[in-house]
């Protein structure tokens, strides 16, 4: 199937075999047959009626493919609902703080996508007059903003022809023609790309893109696949060999190494908590937190290097929170202070730090474990010795 001239040659970063296989599946399935049944499919069961569904603007579709990402449609809907009110447009998000921006993101994880899209934001009052761009090669000089989630904005705004290839397309694409090897390798990836050029229909980007999507979603999903309700499934190679499970391939898991920190719960004699913002880059990146200590020792020589009244310690349970690519054991411990001593508290956090009250502390942005240990903090009325 013919794509516009200004579209990259996909082909041409191939290599033999893989261009082979490419035209192997394309001889197998056409393109038009590919596409038609895809869309029949979407027009009786695809999902129709999503929040950024309704008046679909270029903002809307960007604020929703980048909450979307790694992230289920039921948990992004509460947060792209309230983010839209308090940000309704390109050039309120580019005014507002970063805190505010981190704090309606909280508990939806990957932190670094809020900080791109308000900087991303501010790129585009600068440049743009508040407008995302209408090119693939303009979206994705913003910051957080890829090939694919170009492609989404485009096409499910604009209708404009333009592929997609999120975690969900590359699941369908991958089984259907048992594309072998990891997907994210340059080489599979440029293979699911010509795949996508060639299948994504010139008139009707929007209402396939969106149905690959929902397939990937609702019914090719990573577990316990849904073969039997599929359109695909009669051209789909993985199934007809019974090895679905096996495709993607997947990278051979590794352990998840462990990291431990201490979190120094401190609460002033107004019952204020201390909290530190934490660096741009890593995780959480951005969010207030509690001050962090490689072991107990090191909290308890900080503390009785630093404070200046009679204080205890109280080591909570340990917590854990796991991550894409570590787990991290949390040791939270509690230092309460004696509100009776007239001695200046003092500055005793260290790096950027603040204390809030807790009428305060839950309008910046909070990792979801951070958020749940100050609740129970503020809970824990006896912060006296």
């Amino acid at each position: 199937m013919a794509t516009p001239d200004h579209t990259l040659n996909v082909e041409a970063a191939l290599t033999s075999t893989r261009k082979r296989a490419v035209r192997a599946s394309l001889k197998r399935t056409p393109a038009p047959v590919f596409s038609d049944t895809v869309l029949r499919w979407f027009d009786e069961h695809g999902r129709k009626s999503l929040p950024w569904q309704r008046n679909p603007t270029a903002y809307r579709v960007w604020v929703s493919e980048i909450m979307l990402q790694q992230t289920q449609v039921s948990t992004v809907i509460p947060y792209f609902l309230r983010f839209l009110s308090r940000f309704p447009s390109v050039k309120a998000l580019a005014a507002a703080s970063e805190d505010e921006v981190l704090q309606l993101w909280t508990g939806l994880g990957y932190y670094a996508r809020a900080r791109h899209l308000r900087k991303a934001a501010q790129q585009l009052v600068a440049e743009h007059k508040g407008r995302l761009p209408r090119t693939i090669e303009s979206l994705i000089k913003l910051p957080g903003i890829g090939r694919s989630t170009a492609g989404a904005i485009l096409s499910l705004s604009t209708n404009q022809w333009a592929p997609i290839l999120d975690g969900n397309v590359k699941r369908v694409l991958a089984r259907v023609h048992r594309v072998k090897g990891f997907p994210q390798t340059s080489e599979v990836q440029n293979h699911l790309w010509a795949l996508r050029h060639h299948y994504t229909p010139l008139a009707d980007a929007k209402r396939f893109n969106q149905a690959m999507m929902d397939i990937g979603a609702s019914l090719c999903t990573r577990q316990r696949p849904h073969c039997d309700k599929c359109p695909l499934a009669s051209v789909c190679q993985a199934h007809a060999h019974g090895q679905q499970s096996l495709y993607p391939e997947r990278k051979t898991a590794d352990t998840k190494p462990t990291r431990h920190t201490h979190f120094l719960m401190i609460r002033d004699p107004r019952g204020h908590v201390g909290l530190e913002k934490r660096p741009q880059h890593g995780i959480w990146g951005g969010l207030w937190s509690f001050p962090e200590f490689d072991s107990l020792s090191a909290l308890k020589t900080f503390c009785q290097e630093q404070i200046t009244v009679n204080y205890r310690l109280t080591c909570w349970p340990q917590q854990q929170h796991i991550f894409s690519h570590f787990v991290l054991q949390m040791n939270p411990v509690w230092v309460t202070l004696d509100a009776r001593s007239d001695t200046p508290f003092g500055n005793v956090l260290p790096r950027e730090q603040r204390w809030f009250s807790e009428k305060q502390v839950f309008t910046v942005g909070l990792a979801a474990p951070i958020e749940q240990l100050i609740r129970k903090l503020f809970a824990s009325h006896d912060h006296t010795v």
